[in-house]
C-alpha cells in the first residue's frame, strides 16, 4: 500500500515540474542544459535577420531580448550549436540553436546568425 502511494506522489510530482518548466523527465533523472560557457566566445558575428534572444532553445521560450540584423555580437560554446525545438527562421528548417547575443545572452537559431 505504501508503494502505490509513494507511486502516486512520484506522479504528481513529475507533472507539476513538467507544468512549471515545460520539461518532461524520466524519473530520478533530470533535464540536461547545454553548457553557457561564454569564456569561449566567438566574436563579432553577425545576424542575417532580427531574430529574439530566447530563455530556451525552443520558439515558445519567453522571448529575453533581440538580436538585430547586421549587429555584431558572440555566440558562446566555441560557437557550438545545440539541438532544441524545430523552427523555420531566415530561409531555412532547422533545430539547431546557438547560445549568445549581442545586449543580452539567450538562445538563438543557427540559421539566423553569420560567422
Amino acid at each position: 500500500m505504501k508503494f502505490a502511494s509513494l507511486g502516486t506522489a512520484a506522479s504528481a510530482l513529475a507533472l507539476f515540474a513538467t507544468a512549471l518548466t515545460g520539461t518532461v523527465a524520466a524519473a530520478g533523472t533530470a533535464a540536461a542544459a547545454p553548457p553557457k560557457d561564454c569564456s569561449k566566445a566567438i566574436v563579432n558575428v553577425k545576424a542575417k535577420e532580427t531574430v529574439n534572444v530566447r530563455s530556451a532553445p525552443k520558439t515558445s521560450a519567453t522571448a529575453l531580448g533581440i538580436w538585430g540584423k547586421g549587429k555584431k555580437g558572440g555566440i558562446c560554446n566555441d560557437g557550438k550549436s545545440f539541438k532544441g525545438g524545430s523552427y523555420t527562421a531566415c530561409g531555412k528548417t532547422s533545430n539547431q540553436w546557438y547560445y549568445g547575443g549581442d545586449k543580452v545572452n539567450g538562445w538563438v537559431p543557427k540559421t539566423c546568425i553569420n560567422w
